[in-house]
């Protein structure tokens, strides 16, 4: 199994509609691919979150031929469609995680 992992520090003036535009639209459209199985959104705590609050969306998918087949036909759309959504009021950098245990 793999693990998408975005992690995104957003700006605070736009914290809860961010979080709700991410619960109910963009997180259910990455499974809607059919690249992922589920997800979950994770808050970072322990660190100085006064201007920025940081998240970590994570979605999860069974093999890495998945999650090149979301590289190749949906990623470039969805990250299009959050740019002309929050504009500079994020900054987000993704990794791919593998599960080894």
């Amino acid at each position: 199994m793999f693990i998408y992992n975005v992690t995104t520090k957003i700006n605070r003036s736009i914290q809860e509609e961010w979080l709700e535009w991410m619960l109910k639209e963009h997180m259910p459209a990455h499974v809607a691919t059919n690249c992922f199985t589920h997800f979950q959104l994770l808050k970072i705590h322990e660190q100085d979150d006064t201007e920025e609050a940081t998240y970590v969306a994570q979605y999860f998918t069974k093999s890495k031929t998945d999650y090149n087949r979301y590289l190749e036909l949906y990623a470039q759309k969805l990250r299009k469609d959050t740019l002309a959504t929050w504009g500079d009021n994020f900054v987000a950098f993704r990794t791919l995680l593998e599960v080894v245990y």
